[in-house]
């Protein structure tokens, strides 16, 4: 069991990218730390603060429940694509990132691009 996300393209052909649950809970709290925020203080993770207190524009990404479910718009990718490239680019000169991770980024790119592209949704499954 796991969490995909993929364009609502209706093209099973399309590209995506998914994680096991604990692998998307590792993956998020890395995103977070590449922001400057420690995802374990965060409310719905364990913590009191507030998203309203954390500027980034990858909220929609890590503020979501671990099983799925929902989507992101054409507009929320768009707003999400830039900071992960740069995320991507600066994880590449990290050694302690885990190579699991830059990849992961890297194909969420793809399918973000693809959403934008095509103006569709993100589907997380």
């Amino acid at each position: 069991m796991g969490l995909i996300l993929f364009p609502a393209d209706g093209d099973r052909s399309s590209p995506d990218v998914g994680w096991s649950y604990s692998g998307f809970a590792a993956f998020r709290r890395q995103l977070a730390q590449a922001e400057g925020f420690d995802l374990d203080e965060m409310w719905g993770f364990g913590g009191e603060r507030r998203w309203s207190d954390v500027s980034t524009s990858l909220e929609p990404l890590p503020d979501r429940p671990d099983d799925g479910g929902g989507e992101l718009s054409p507009t929320e990718c768009a707003a999400i694509l830039p900071q992960i490239e740069g995320i991507v680019d600066h994880w590449r000169s990290e050694a302690d990132v885990p190579r699991a991770h830059i990849e992961d980024a890297q194909q969420l790119a793809v399918v973000l691009r693809l959403c934008i592209a095509k103006d569709v949704e993100l589907i997380f499954l």
